[in-house]
């Protein structure tokens, strides 16, 4: 298959190098019928002839060659162009799908967070309450340590006051009972104990 190539790619020009050749016999004999020129072939008409299918010849097998690669790079390039746009599409098409999905799953989601901040709302009330009860459960006992602590003090005055009242009584009752004699006789006993 790659032998037969050039010999198509020349039959190939040939034949367009002859279209052109009937093409521009057309276009003169065209122009010679309209009756403003003789309908004689001159010399110089084949000459003209040869020259213009010389050019068309060369441009062909320039073409030939240059074009090709030049269209095969644009080829490539127009190829490269529509992959890279198929992947940006690809791409795209699968970000709308995350997206879609985001959406459709958006109701769902935001009944979560309500559950969830419900859900911690609730925790943080049991926890304050908790809290709080606690707190108030130390300051009853805490309160009951004082009263008690009021009571015991309390106690302790009032018995000390009942001492002191009672001690003061029994001076009064001793001072009333005791005579001047019995004092005397008192005092001496104390001396005679101290100087012994």
């Amino acid at each position: 298959m790659e032998k037969n190539k050039p010999k198509r790619q020349l039959l190939r020009g040939v034949c367009f190098a002859a279209i052109i050749v009937l093409v521009h016999t057309g276009v003169v004999w065209a122009a010679a019928a309209d009756g403003k020129a003789n309908n004689a072939w001159i010399p110089i008409d084949n000459w003209k002839l040869l020259n213009f299918s010389l050019l068309a010849l060369v441009i062909f097998l320039i073409g030939r060659k240059l074009l090709p690669p030049l269209l095969r790079s644009r080829a490539q390039g127009i190829a490269d162009e529509i992959k890279a746009l198929e992947q940006k599409k690809a791409d795209a098409e699968k970000t709308l799908a995350e997206y879609q999905a985001k959406f459709k799953n958006l109701d769902q989601e935001s009944r979560q967070i309500v559950e969830d901040y419900t859900r911690q709302g609730e925790e943080a009330k049991a926890r304050i309450i908790a809290e709080a009860k606690a707190q108030a459960d130390k300051l009853e006992a805490s309160a009951k340590r004082n009263i008690e602590q009021e009571f015991k003090t309390a106690k302790m005055a009032l018995q000390q006051e009942i001492v002191e009242k009672a001690i003061e009584k029994a001076e009064d009752v001793v001072k009333a009972a005791i005579s001047s004699d019995d004092q005397d006789k008192l005092v001496d006993e104390y001396l005679k104990k101290v100087v012994a």
